[in-house]
C-alpha cells in the first residue's frame, strides 16, 4: 500500500445470489432442493481507486449500482469475492445508524456499547461521553430506554457516537439527513471540522449539494463500474446529465403507456394536485427571512436590459438577510439563453470563495468583464444557500435581457480572436 493512501481498492468484484424459490426450513430444503435455483448477480465488477491521507470523496450513483455495497466492504461487513481492500488507520462507519443498540438499555448504556464497538477505551469512552450527550442533545432521555426514544432520537444518538471516534478513515452512506435542519446544519459543522483535522471521509449521497460542498472527488459508479472520477462539481455535472437524460427517456414511455387512459390521467392530476398543495404549504412554513429582492444588469450605474455584446456589465442582486442566516453564504447564478439552454453556471464556492460577509441589507454584485454572448435574449436564475448548503432563497428568471450585435454570428458566445495570414 502507498505511504500516501488511506484507502486502496484494486480489481474488486462482489456477487450476490439471487434465489428464485429458497426453502427456509430443514423440511424444506430437503424436500424442495431442486427449486433452489438462482442466478449470480455481479453488483461490483472489477472496481479500483485509491483514495489519499485526508481527502474526502464522494460516491455517487443511481439506486442499486453498488455504492452501499462498495461501502460496506470498506467497512469489512462483507468481503469481495475476488481483488483486494487495503485500509490504513481506524474506521468509523455511518453505514446502519443504532446498529448494536439495545432497546432495553439506556441511551448512555448503548452509548458505551457503540463506541466500544468503533475501538474506543473504557477511559476514552468516560472522557468523551460528555460531548456525545451534548451533541445528540438529548440530556433529558439520555437515561431512558432507547426503546422509548422517536427515531430522530435514535438516530442522533448514533450519528453522535460516530462522530466524537476520532477516526482515520469515516466512511457515511446517506445519513446526512438526520433530525431537524438545526441538527442537520450542526452535523455538517461537524463533518467540516473532522475533514480540517486531517480524517479521510467517503460519503454516499444522492444530495450532490452537500457531496460538492464536503469532498473534492467524486467517483461516479455505474452498473458495478467506475464511470468516472475526477473534481466533483465535473463528476456531478455528467451525473446529473445522465439522470436527467435517463428520467426524460421514462417520462416518454409512461406518457406513452397511460394515453387515452383518461380515468388514470384525472386520478394523476389530482393526486399531483394534492401534493403540490402540501408542498406548497410546507415551503410556506419553512420560509426563511433572507430573500433576493431583485436582479439586475447595471451599466454606468445605470439599470439596463439590453446588452452590446463584449461589453462590461454588473449582475447587481439586492437582498434582505436574517442575521443567524449570515454566515459565509453561498451565491449562484445561472445564465440561459430563451430557450432553456444553460450558457454559463458559477457559485462562490466553486470559484473557493469562502470568507463572503453580508450586511443585513445590501448588494451582491459580479461583474462580467466580457458579456461575449451572441445577439439574442437571455435570462439569469440567481440563489442564495447559507453555509449548510441549506437552501434561503431562489429568483427564477431574476433578469431578462438582450444581447445586440453588428457581426452575424452563429452558437452561443463569441470568442475573442484576430485574423492572420502569414
Amino acid at each position: 500500500m502507498k505511504p500516501k493512501n488511506a484507502i486502496e481498492v484494486k480489481n474488486v468484484t462482489k456477487k450476490f445470489r439471487v434465489y428464485r424459490d429458497k426453502g427456509q426450513t430443514l423440511k424444506e430444503k430437503l424436500l424442495f432442493h431442486k427449486r433452489r435455483s438462482y442466478k449470480e448477480r455481479i453488483v461490483l465488477d472489477d472496481i479500483s481507486f485509491e483514495i489519499a491521507k485526508g481527502e474526502a470523496v464522494g460516491l455517487i450513483g443511481h439506486n442499486g449500482c453498488g455504492k452501499s455495497t462498495m461501502l460496506k466492504l470498506l467497512a469489512k461487513i462483507m468481503y469481495p469475492d475476488s481483488g483486494t481492500v487495503e485500509m490504513c488507520g481506524r474506521v468509523s462507519s455511518l453505514i446502519e445508524l443504532g446498529a448494536g443498540f439495545h432497546p432495553d438499555l439506556s441511551g448512555r448504556e448503548n452509548i458505551s456499547i457503540n463506541a466500544s464497538i468503533f475501538g474506543l477505551t473504557k477511559e476514552e469512552i468516560e472522557r468523551r461521553m460528555g460531548d456525545i450527550i451534548a451533541f445528540s442533545e438529548l440530556e433529558a432521555f439520555i437515561d431512558c430506554p432507547v426503546r422509548t426514544y422517536s427515531s430522530g432520537m435514535y438516530m442522533r444518538l448514533a450519528f453522535a457516537v460516530a462522530m466524537n471516534v476520532d477516526a482515520d478513515i469515516l466512511l457515511i452512506d446517506e445519513i446526512l439527513a438526520v433530525g431537524d435542519a438545526g441538527f442537520q446544519a450542526k452535523c455538517m459543522r461537524r463533518l467540516r471540522e473532522i475533514k480540517a483535522k486531517g480524517t479521510t471521509i467517503v460519503i454516499v449521497s444522492h444530495a450532490a449539494g452537500q457531496i460538492e460542498q464536503i469532498c473534492k472527488n467524486t467517483i461516479w459508479v455505474n452498473d458495478g463500474k467506475v464511470q468516472e472520477i475526477g473534481l466533483s462539481a465535473v463528476v456531478l455535472e455528467h451525473y446529473l446529465d445522465d439522470m436527467g437524460a435517463q428520467h426524460k427517456d421514462m417520462t416518454d414511455v409512461s406518457e406513452e403507456t397511460t394515453k387515452g387512459n383518461e380515468i388514470q390521467k384525472e386520478i394523476t392530476r389530482q393526486e399531483e394536485t394534492s401534493a403540490d398543495a402540501i408542498s406548497l404549504t410546507e415551503a410556506a412554513k419553512q420560509r426563511k427571512k433572507t430573500k433576493i429582492q431583485s436582479v439586475s444588469l447595471v451599466q454606468n450605474g445605470k439599470k439596463t436590459a439590453k446588452i452590446k455584446c463584449g461589453e462590461s456589465v454588473d449582475i447587481e442582486i439586492e437582498y434582505v438577510a436574517e442575521k443567524k442566516e449570515l454566515d459565509q453564504p453561498l451565491v449562484g447564478l445561472k445564465l440561459f439563453r430563451n430557450d432553456g439552454v444553460v450558457c454559463y453556471g458559477t457559485n462562490t464556492q466553486r470559484e473557493g470563495i469562502h470568507n463572503l460577509q453580508l450586511c443585513e441589507k445590501g448588494k451582491i454584485i459580479c461583474r462580467i468583464e466580457k458579456m461575449n454572448l451572441i445577439a439574442g435574449e437571455y435570462w439569469i436564475d440567481v440563489a442564495l444557500r447559507n453555509s449548510d448548503m441549506m437552501p434561503l432563497d431562489y429568483a427564477e428568471k431574476g433578469c431578462i435581457f438582450e444581447v445586440y450585435t453588428t457581426v452575424d454570428e452563429i452558437g452561443f458566445v463569441r470568442l475573442d480572436h484576430k485574423w492572420m495570414v502569414r
